[in-house]
């Protein structure tokens, strides 16, 4: 059981993990990812996600594509630059431009290119050097409908691996395949999330997370009790399914 005070954020959002940790689960979600894909069929790979206008396909271009930009420091650059000269909301034209450049390859070069840069992946996150991930991100997101400054920490450490595990629950969702999952790892990235979205909203409550990634967190006295399975519940946070009163505060991934 956890307890902790929120207290209102005025500076950019930092990575609360501890980069060792931090990068150990980058690691692992990368293999993860990548040991899903090798479970799939032909069929599979061609269902639409939660995510519109993306099948198991170009979803994991995607993830690819984001492998690959933290990979390359060259290849980061040139990726903004393309996706900035697109204009609207960065995220989208970025996420865009991954799947765009990707869509000619098929699944087994998609698997055989994640084996090769996921461990690049790993080291460019882990040497990019403390002043740099200090810095603000140039790119504000959007957050529960308004705007957020974090640092590029926080996206390194934090959003870089939350986005590949929430895309491998759109992946076994979206194909009926079963997720793997162990207390170790996703239990730690669901307790990431939990503290972030108890700090984002700051009031008390109670949260009892079921399954092998979740747990039990008090936070402050009083307040409600929320039960329910915790993969679900990081499925409300990113808005994938509805949420209502202290559902409704939004936690990136």
């Amino acid at each position: 059981m956890t307890t902790m005070a929120a207290s209102e954020r005025t500076q950019p959002r930092r990575s609360a993990l501890e980069r060792s940790t931090a990068m150990w689960l980058a690691a692992t979600e990368y293999q993860r990812y990548v040991e899903h894909l090798g479970s799939l069929s032909t069929e599979d790979w061609t269902r639409p996600t939660d995510c519109p206008g993306w099948d198991v396909r170009a979803m994991a271009t995607h993830v690819l594509g984001m492998m690959e930009m933290a990979a390359s420091i060259r290849e980061g650059a040139r990726q903004r630059r393309a996706a900035r000269a697109e204009g609207g909301v960065f995220v989208d034209a970025l996420t865009a431009l991954q799947v765009a450049e990707r869509v000619a390859m098929r699944p087994d070069e998609i698997i055989a290119r994640m084996v090769r840069m996921a461990p690049k992946a790993v080291r460019g996150r882990k040497n990019t050097p403390w002043f740099v991930r200090r810095r603000r991100m140039p790119d504000v997101d959007l957050v529960g409908g308004g705007k957020e400054d974090w640092t590029l920490g926080y996206l390194i450490d934090t959003i870089l691996t939350r986005d590949p595990w929430m895309h491998r629950v759109d992946s076994s969702r979206a194909t009926g395949r079963p997720m793997r999952l162990t207390a170790e790892h996703d239990g730690l990235l669901v307790a990431d999330v939990v503290l972030e979205w108890a700090g984002r909203h700051g009031q008390p409550c109670t949260l009892v997370l079921d399954g092998p990634a979740g747990g039990h967190w008090s936070f402050g006295a009083g307040g409600p009790t929320i039960e329910l399975d915790a993969i679900e519940f990081c499925r409300i946070l990113s808005r994938r399914a509805a949420g209502e009163d202290l559902l409704g505060f939004e936690v990136p991934f």
